[in-house]
């Protein structure tokens, strides 16, 4: 079980890697699962300060949108200002 879940990990990661060059992109959610992208498999959240919750697979995170009626999602990279300050 362990192995299939890092394994699943190791493909969003990939993936997100592949289609995210410049730090943020929007994607069909058809293009991410022929990829095999799981969006059930995620390593921490970031809450940004409108409320949206994106998920992470270590330094990518993405965010499910629906634009004009097309599930799409929102693909960013981890950045310093997102770390929690105390």
């Amino acid at each position: 079980m362990y192995f299939q879940i890092d394994r699943q990990l190791e493909i969003n990661r990939k993936i997100f890697k592949r289609f995210n060059r410049v730090g943020i992109k929007k994607l069909r959610q058809e293009i991410l699962l022929k990829e095999n992208f799981n969006p059930n498999y995620f390593t921490h959240y970031w809450k940004n300060q409108k409320g949206d919750v994106y998920l992470f697979v270590c330094d990518y995170g993405f965010l499910k949108l629906k634009k004009q009626n097309k599930d799409k999602y929102l693909i960013i990279e981890w950045q310093d200002y997102m770390e929690k300050k105390n």
